[in-house]
């Protein structure tokens, strides 16, 4: 799958897309990947769940939650679009959704265990999509974003996390 042009994101998606290097293989190989090894770094953590590294910030339960959460939210919009929707979508706010979760109740191998069955059942609908379907687009939180700026943006979000937990959580 070819990298998306800066055209078919936002400029907020940068932040993630920037951050997907694919020397090791393609975008898909990386997803996989990360279905694995985000999983078991989760199941390193289970001391330092209910951690957070300052007042007022999620604790490590509540930004897995997020992480969850959004690509959950990402895949939503990302089916929307595959599929030639033509409403606009909400935008979600992430600290109300995180509120309202619950997160801090749940054990850690909750987390391991959802993250990598919701992302190996991801990769089946990112697998599936023809090359028409990656090339469509919709409004979602108000800007357009393409179905294969989607799939680097899911990818970039978890690499972007992972780099907070290790440099304020660890």
């Amino acid at each position: 799958m070819n990298r998306p042009q800066t055209n078919e994101y936002p400029a907020w998606g940068e932040t993630y897309i920037k951050l997907i290097d694919l020397i090791d293989g393609d975008i898909l190989d990386l997803l996989e990947r990360q279905a694995t090894e985000f999983a078991e770094f989760i199941n390193s953590l289970t001391e330092k769940g209910d951690y957070a590294y300052a007042p007022g910030k999620w604790t490590l339960k509540e930004l897995i939650g997020h992480i969850i959460d959004t690509e959950r939210i990402l895949v939503y919009r990302l089916t929307c679009f595959a599929r030639a929707e033509e409403q606009e979508l909400p935008g979600f706010e992430e600290d109300d959704y995180v509120a309202a979760a619950h997160f801090s109740e749940r054990s850690m191998y909750s987390f391991s265990e959802e993250f990598a069955l919701l992302r190996k059942a991801n990769l089946y609908l990112f697998r599936s999509l023809k090359e028409e379907e990656l090339d469509r687009s919709g409004i979602a939180s108000g800007r357009k974003i393409s179905v294969r700026a989607l799939v680097f943006v899911i990818a970039g979000h978890l690499i972007h996390h992972t780099q907070i937990i290790k440099e304020r959580y660890l």
